[in-house]
């Protein structure tokens, strides 16, 4: 009997990786993908691979590509925004291929809840001709990601897994198997098929044109993709959206619809989709996002002369915005099969509180936006924001945020809205773990270009957002191996920024003078706010308000802290509060002290 371990998604997909005997294993945190590698990490050493937290996707894919380039099987993990910056790679290693097994999981983020935008990661792998699993169940994304070893190996091409949220961070009982010690020399063989000229890429993209078909029929043998031939009637579900069709179709009581499961998106497996329509008088196509698979069954219908009604999103019955549940699904089914169901009305429970987005109590963040804003109080500025907690200080009571596009674009952004904005000062804020991710190729353009700018650097030292993950500024590694951490500041001062300085943002007068000083400085300067994440210590203070309170309300109003709440004549601190002081800076009648816990 096969043993069983409760596992996350993310864990099985990481499982599946150990399973599969990787060598080396590489990731930049984002939500959802982080403890893919937050797993892999855990266990690098018991079963003897190589793992590392990388400065950003493109580094990432590229070092987990060396090492597949000598034979080895290598992992890494990253979230949808986070294959743009892989983009440049990925695309090429398409056409150069690999040696060793190579598989790129990226998690998608339908919803979205914690991403910039909603892209399909399978378009991407359209676009890079590669193939792609889909899984529905942490189960099948364990076994998905061995086969997917498999898969590359045999067409010595990099492949795709894409886990959405839901499976991700959904546990279930997995199947666990032994763990693999491949028995392989790793060595690089030299090949002029390594190095892409364009006479060569020309090629390869016709080798890489020819594999699609071969790729679509080795997909239609997998367990994978699943097909239940039963009425006239089918429906295909696509990754998780599968789980929400089963559950809904028994809703309905449906019991006479074929149903064909797809965990391969692309190349669509021709086998069991052209036996489906060939059945079938009409289709309802459920998946995630984009009509990717619509779009191929839509193709091969017309290329095999079937005449078949499809439906999907095209016809608005799926939607093609935000994240599917059974909800959603039971009436996109009942719509297609021309039922109507009743409208179900909850009982009706006291209104949920709004929850504003928020900095936490004692965030090193909030300090140093007010000290910012305090700097400016007298000068018109434009502050471009980024991507990290900090990116909260767009809203209200700070407002210390005007933009904000994607990671490491607020130095960019600045230095462009500095080229024709005159009679504004343009900020920059940046954090730590982003600074070495994308930041420093805009601060050395702004450098160079002499860009009118003062950046902002947030170094709460940690990668705070996606769970405190190391980066090049910590003494550690993702293996818990010392490391000379690279000073920021000096950084900045070796690429020629003549305005530097470092000052504790809670030191709030000498924040607000390096501030100024940055600020009244003709040319490119960074201001380094460096004060640890509060989620790292356990604070030994506590501020308390004294009788002398007026009951102003000046200190919520102005920081926006949660621990300060507002009483019937006076404010109140709750214990959340960490002692960091700030609400002292801000009080017009010195009415708050600081105790010991």
């Amino acid at each position: 009997m096969k043993k069983r371990q409760l596992l996350m998604g993310n864990e099985a997909i990481a499982r599946g990786a150990v399973e599969a005997g990787i060598k080396v294993a590489t990731a930049y945190p984002g939500t959802p993908s982080s403890e893919v590698f937050a797993t892999l990490a855990r266990f690098a050493r018991k079963y003897g691979y190589y793992a590392e937290w990388s400065v950003n996707e493109k580094v990432t894919l590229e070092v987990a590509a060396g090492a597949a380039y000598a034979g080895a099987r290598a992992i890494t993990s990253m979230k949808q925004v986070g294959l743009n910056v892989a983009a440049d790679p990925l695309m090429t290693l398409a056409y150069i291929g690999v040696k060793g097994g190579l598989v790129v999981v990226v998690a998608d983020d339908p919803g979205p809840h914690s991403s910039q935008n909603e892209q399909d990661t399978r378009l991407f792998a359209r676009l890079a001709k590669l193939p792609v699993f889909d899984p529905a169940t942490p189960q099948e994304a364990k076994d998905m990601t061995k086969a997917a070893f498999d898969l590359s190996e045999k067409f010595r091409l990099p492949v795709i897994l894409r886990p959405t949220t839901r499976v991700c961070h959904v546990c279930q009982d997995v199947e666990i198997d032994e763990i693999v010690t491949l028995q392989r020399e790793y060595v690089f063989h030299k090949s002029p098929e390594w190095v892409i000229f364009p006479n060569l890429a020309y090629e390869k993209h016709k080798h890489l044109n020819r594999l699609q078909q071969e790729i679509a029929d080795y997909f239609s043998q997998l367990p994978f993709n699943r097909l239940e031939l039963k009425g006239r009637v089918g429906v295909v579900a696509a990754g998780v959206s599968y789980t929400y069709v089963r559950e809904a179709l028994a809703d309905l009581g449906e019991e006479d619809i074929s149903l064909l499961k797809i965990g391969t998106p692309y190349p669509l497996p021709e086998d069991p989709v052209l036996r489906l329509l060939s059945q079938v008088e009409r289709v309802l196509v459920v998946e995630e996002q984009e009509p990717v698979v619509e779009e191929q069954l839509i193709r091969i219908a017309w290329r095999h002369g079937l005449k078949v009604e499809i439906k999907g999103k095209y016809d608005g019955l799926v939607l093609r915005e935000g994240e599917l549940n059974v909800d959603k699904v039971r009436a996109a089914l009942a719509a297609f099969l021309g039922r109507e169901i009743p409208v179900e009305t909850p009982p009706a429970g006291p209104p949920l509180p709004r929850r504003a987005p928020i900095l936490c109590a004692g965030c090193p963040h909030r300090a140093s936006f007010l000290a910012v804003k305090e700097a400016l109080v007298d000068t018109p500025a434009v502050l471009a924001g980024d991507i990290g907690c900090y990116t909260l200080g767009y809203a209200p009571p700070l407002n210390a945020m005007d933009t904000c596009l994607c990671m490491g674009a607020s130095v960019t952004i600045a230095s462009g809205l500095a080229r024709v904005e005159k009679g504004v000062k343009h900020l920059a804020f940046l954090g730590d773990s982003t600074f070495f991710h994308t930041g420093l190729a805009g601060l050395v353009n702004a450098v160079y270009n002499r860009a009118d700018i003062t950046l902002v650097v947030l170094d709460n030292r940690t990668t705070a957002m996606t769970g405190h993950q190391p980066h090049p500024g910590l003494p550690l590694t993702a293996m818990g191996e010392e490391s000379k951490p690279i000073n920021i500041a000096t950084v900045c001062r070796a690429i020629g920024v003549e305005v530097v300085r470092e000052v504790n943002p809670f030191h709030f007068r000498e924040a607000i003078a390096a501030v100024k000083e940055a600020v009244n400085h003709p040319g490119p300067a960074v201001v380094i706010m460096s004060a640890p994440c509060v989620a790292l210590y356990k604070p030994e203070k506590l501020c308390v308000v004294t009788e002398e309170c007026t009951g102003c309300r000046q200190c919520v109003d102005v920081l926006g802290c949660p621990a300060l709440v507002p009483g019937e004549e006076r404010m109140t601190i709750e214990e959340k509060c960490t002692g960091c002081g700030l609400c002292r800076e801000v009080c017009p009648v010195g009415a708050i002290e600081e105790v010991a816990r």
